[in-house]
């Protein structure tokens, strides 16, 4: 008797559930269906940017629909991260992500208004690039040996540029400064194009800049390549000493590049554009550019890259505790 009353009830149960999977399915289904944006925090014709258009090119092939660039530069990448992080989660809205964003900009900056790892769903890390230190011609030193003792005895007189406040290039300089006991004036552009102008005509003599955008001046010798930020000596760069050869060793650190979606996005949406980005990875021809700038392909799982990020903030952290630094200016 009681197995016929809650027969109905177990019906209505079973047609509910089937009803929500044929409710969500189609939504993931057939996605994407429109273009999809991709948000790069910082201006045209820097390292982010340059990144960003290589592998959405190749995305587009693989996902079928157009991903297209949307640069909302600003506060060291904050403006764009936080647009992204409040965007609607429904897959066409993704980040291009980095250190700034998620690892120097939530360290030094506690009113932040996202947070790095509860309010974006990481995708992917595409790439890795040392940051390259770079001198104006004018400026009479040759190696960061020489930078050092420039600067010690003409203190405060270098002005070092960066692609704004809590930059990798930041970052990178401060490092440089607080190990080397050296003082330099910072000077933050919205992006690394207006840097570089500046940078080339000689109104800012320094930048310790992401490899990947100013690769082809460095080739063309208009600026004096001092060291790159790595551990070891770049592939792409094999004949620019590593600053642990000038003298550092303990100095190690540079860019990264990486997908996210707002928090929330369903995670068949997560996994359909992992599975298109590691695809574009492997291409050949992404590969021959991303090496040709000095970035390194990376791929993986959206949990790897999780695990990634946590790792940089933790980094970062131990900086900011041992180096006291301090990116507010």
């Amino acid at each position: 008797m009681k197995k016929n009353k809650m027969r109905p009830y177990l019906v209505q149960l079973c047609f509910f559930l089937s009803l929500l999977c044929c409710i969500k399915a189609p939504y993931c289904a057939d996605y994407p269906n429109k273009p999809i944006k991709l948000v790069v925090p910082f201006s045209p014709g820097g390292g982010n940017d340059s990144v960003a258009r290589v592998v959405a090119a190749k995305l587009t092939e693989k996902l079928g629909q157009q991903v297209f660039i949307d640069n909302k530069p600003g506060a060291g990448g904050t403006l764009g991260a936080d647009f992204s992080a409040k965007s609607p989660a429904d897959g066409y809205t993704i980040f291009l992500g980095g250190i700034g964003s998620l690892a120097i900009n939530p360290v030094f900056n506690k009113s932040l208004p996202y947070h790095p790892t509860k309010d974006f769903e990481p995708i992917i890390l595409l790439a890795e690039a040392p940051l390259i230190v770079v001198a104006t011609p004018k400026l009479p030193v040759n190696s960061i040996q020489q930078l050092t003792e420039y600067m010690k005895t003409h203190p405060t007189q270098i002005n070092y540029a960066s692609n704004g406040n809590g930059s990798s290039a930041q970052l990178a300089a401060m490092m440089y400064e607080s190990m080397a006991n050296v003082k330099m004036v910072h000077v933050p552009y919205k992006g690394l194009a207006p840097a570089l102008s500046d940078l080339l005509s000689g109104q800012v003599q320094i930048m310790f800049s992401s490899m990947v955008a100013i690769a082809p001046i460095v080739t063309s010798n208009r600026l004096k390549a001092l060291a790159v930020t790595s551990k070891k000596r770049s592939s792409a760069f094999p004949q620019i000493p590593t600053m642990v050869e000038a003298g550092f060793p303990e100095y190690s650190t540079g860019s990264w590049y990486g997908l996210l979606a707002p928090a929330g996005t369903p995670l068949d949406i997560i996994l359909k554009i992992n599975r298109a980005a590691n695809s574009c990875l492997q291409d050949p021809s992404v590969k021959e550019q991303l090496l040709k700038e000095g970035a390194e392909p990376i791929g993986g799982t959206s949990q790897q890259f999780k695990k990634y990020i946590q790792s940089e903030l933790d980094k970062t952290l131990y900086l900011f505790n041992q180096q006291k630094l301090d990116v507010s200016n």
